[in-house]
């Protein structure tokens, strides 16, 4: 294998395969990036067994065609610091050298034959839903804070994705709370449905470098395949049941607020300064043009602060644990967020933008 490339590409492509690369595995293989130089592309592929991402680049010169394993994060370091415009790759045996002007590295390579042969597929088109490459990315955004990070129930763990009636819909919850988005797409096929692990999801949304890019998104059995021009990811999904998240969402409400969502955010970071991880919690109080924000906590004492609102409904009061409020708030938007419950125990469900809600649970708070 000879292939020079232009190495701002090279250093791109590596760095992103390189992401999902494990750095110690049990099969030492998968800790190395393949390379596969064809008549026209080189083609780096990297898997964890469970992400895998192949990225093309076809601005390069090949010399000579071949493959090669090598190892991941040496091979992405050594480009990113170059600071030729190009590089040249080639190999000898058991090497592969690294030029770019007058540095060199050679390294030891593995067996080519080793490197899975899952992690090889290529994306199948036909069947394929087309969605702009920046309303898939915002999706991921709008719903991956939410998704379960702690051990517990593995289907938390990723985000519900779904295809229905020309919707795409992605929901995640960590069983305390749910952040459910969707967009409208052009897709007449029938409904599908996976729940795709968080961190493929994201891997999925770094190789959208043009967020007006038509991407093509493929279901099967038991993965998710996406295609950009430049890249293919494949994640394997999780084999489980998913919540049932529409029950979580209340139908009828009899409280709603409409507030700043800056500032509510300023004034909840205030008041929580206060809170302790054992005791993690703000009470709102609304009435008719006001919220109260109070904290407090055994040890560091209490808080409180206000606010104007537009509030429709009785006076009320409900508590939650800010880090949620605050995670929905950064996620918001619009320049207000509206706030409906019913009660102290029931759901708050917030309204965050177009066709996105934030459910949280409430707590039990002494304030």
């Amino acid at each position: 294998m000879k292939v020079l490339c232009d190495r701002e590409r090279l250093r791109e492509g590596l760095a992103l395969v390189q992401s999902i690369v494990p750095t110690k595995s049990t099969r030492p293989a998968i800790e190395n990036i393949y390379l596969a130089a064809t008549d026209d592309a080189l083609e780096l592929v990297g898997t964890d067994l469970e992400v895998s991402m192949r990225y093309r680049l076809d601005d390069v010169k090949v010399a000579e065609t071949g493959t090669a394993l090598v190892p991941g994060r040496v091979t992405a370091d050594f480009v990113r610091d170059l600071a030729s415009d190009t590089v040249e790759l080639s190999t000898d045996g058991e090497h592969l050298t690294i030029v770019g002007g007058a540095d060199t590295c050679t390294l030891s390579t593995t067996d080519p034959d080793e490197f899975p042969t899952a992690a090889l597929v290529r994306f199948e088109s036909t069947g394929a839903l087309s969605i702009q490459g920046g309303n898939f990315a915002k999706l991921v955004s709008r719903t991956s804070f939410a998704a379960a990070k702690e051990q517990g129930r593995y289907a938390m763990h990723g985000i519900l994705t779904l295809v229905e009636d020309q919707v795409l819909r992605m929901v995640a919850t960590d069983g305390r709370r749910l952040a459910v988005a969707s967009t409208p797409i052009d897709d007449t096929g029938a409904p599908r449905r996976a729940i795709v692990p968080t961190k493929a999801m994201q891997a999925m949304c770094r190789v959208i470098d043009d967020t007006l890019e038509q991407i093509s998104l493929q279901f099967s059995d038991n993965q998710v395949g996406l295609k950009t021009r430049a890249a293919e990811i494949f994640a394997r999904v999780i084999d489980g049941e998913f919540p049932r998240y529409a029950a979580v969402i209340p139908a009828e409400t009899s409280k709603t607020v409409e507030a700043d969502a800056d500032l509510m955010a300023k004034k909840l970071k205030l008041v929580s300064n206060v809170t302790t991880a054992d005791a993690r919690a703000v009470k709102l109080t609304v009435a008719e043009k006001t919220m109260s924000i109070r904290g407090r906590s055994s040890t560091s004492g209490k808080a409180e602060s206000q606010l104007d609102i537009d509030y429709k409904g009785e006076e009320a009061e409900i508590a939650f644990n800010p880090d949620f409020l605050l995670d929905g708030l950064r996620n918001c938007e619009t320049d207000l967020v509206r706030l409906e419950f019913n009660d102290r125990t029931s759901p708050g469900k917030f309204t965050l933008g177009e066709n996105y809600i934030y459910i949280v649970m409430p707590i039990t708070a002494d304030a």
